[in-house]
C-alpha cells in the first residue's frame, strides 16, 4: 500500500471519529502518524482530501463484493449479507465516512458526482448477481435493493451498540429485504 492510500485510510478513520468538522490535514497527519504536511504534500486541497475518501472508500468496498451465481433466494441473501456484515463491522469506519460524504454532498455536487458513481458499482454487482438468479428486470430491483439496504446499513452503523448486534440486523434483515424486492 502507497502513501496515498495509507492517508486516505487515515482520513477515513478521522471521519468517521470525528465527522466533517473534525477532518483536517492535520488530523488526518495524527492519524497516519506522519510528520505535519504529509497530508497537504499528497492533497493539497480540503477538496482533493475528501475526493481521496470517497475514491478509497469505494475501492476497498468494492473489493469486497463479488458477484456469484446462487442457487437460490436464500443463499444470495447469505452473499449479500456476509459483504454487508464486513462493512458494518471491520468496515464500520467507511460505511459512517461515507454517510458523512453523502450529507455532505448536499452542500458540494463534485462530492455527489463521486458518491453517485460509487452507488453504481454496487447497484452493478447486485444487478448482475440479480440478473443470474433470472429475476425480472433486475435492473430496477437492484436499485430498489440499494436504496434499502443503504437505509438498513446506515441504522446498522448507527443505532446499534456494538459491532456484532449491527451484524445480527444485517443478517436478521437482508432475506427479508431480498424476498420483498424480487417477489
Amino acid at each position: 500500500m502507497g502513501r496515498r492510500e495509507e492517508l486516505a485510510d487515515a482520513a477515513i478513520v478521522t471521519l468517521a471519529r470525528d465527522g466533517m468538522r473534525g477532518l483536517t490535514h492535520r488530523a488526518v497527519d495524527k492519524e497516519a502518524g506522519v510528520s505535519e504536511g504529509s497530508t497537504s504534500y499528497y492533497f493539497r486541497t480540503r477538496h482533493a482530501l475528501l475526493q481521496a475518501v470517497v475514491e478509497r472508500a469505494t475501492e476497498v468496498d468494492t473489493a469486497e463484493m463479488e458477484v456469484t451465481s446462487f442457487d437460490d433466494i436464500d443463499a444470495a441473501a447469505k452473499g449479500i449479507a456476509g459483504v454487508l456484515e464486513g462493512w458494518v463491522t471491520t468496515g464500520r469506519d467507511r460505511q459512517l465516512a461515507r454517510f458523512e460524504l453523502a450529507l455532505e454532498a448536499v452542500r458540494r455536487p463534485e462530492l455527489r458526482t463521486a458518491l453517485v458513481a460509487r452507488q453504481d458499482v454496487f447497484r452493478g454487482v447486485l444487478r448482475e448477481q440479480l440478473a443470474l438468479m433470472g429475476v425480472d428486470e433486475p435492473g430496477a430491483r437492484a436499485k430498489d435493493l440499494v436504496t434499502l439496504l443503504n437505509g438498513l446499513l446506515f441504522d446498522a452503523v448507527t443505532r446499534t451498540e456494538s459491532a456484532e448486534d449491527a451484524a445480527a440486523v444485517i443478517r436478521a434483515n437482508v432475506p427479508r429485504l431480498l424476498r420483498a424486492v424480487t417477489a
